[in-house]
């Protein structure tokens, strides 16, 4: 486990998320970023991160008129419990990043462990 604060951690996502091509980042439509130190009670205790939108392949020209921003939310929690280096932390937070924005995209998570992000 690393102990790291939650500001740490938040800079640490926000850092991940600079990480990201910002010709991809462009590509995100009503997304909004959040962390959190655990998963929901209804959610297994060991959850990186969740999705909570409707993905940009599912959205149809209805989508968007009323709709609130689709959610990423980072676990602090568990991130820092399955680590044993701050790299290693650091790696997993951008990893969870990408893994996040690749479900707004519609690609699920059978595809990513293929392309090496699961």
């Amino acid at each position: 486990m690393i102990a790291m604060s939650r500001e740490e951690f938040e800079l640490a996502v926000g850092d991940a998320l600079d990480s990201v091509p910002a010709e991809l980042m462009d590509l995100l439509d009503n997304v909004a970023f959040f962390v959190e130190d655990e998963p929901p009670a209804d959610q297994p205790d060991d959850l990186l991160g969740i999705y909570d939108g409707m993905a940009l392949t599912e959205r149809d020209s209805g989508w968007g008129t009323f709709n609130l921003p689709d959610r990423i939310v980072l676990f602090r929690g568990p991130l820092t419990r399955m680590c044993d280096s701050r790299e290693e932390l650091l790696d997993e937070i951008e990893i969870t990043v990408v893994h996040e924005i690749a479900h707004h995209f519609g690609i699920d998570d059978a595809h990513l462990h293929d392309l090496g992000w699961g």
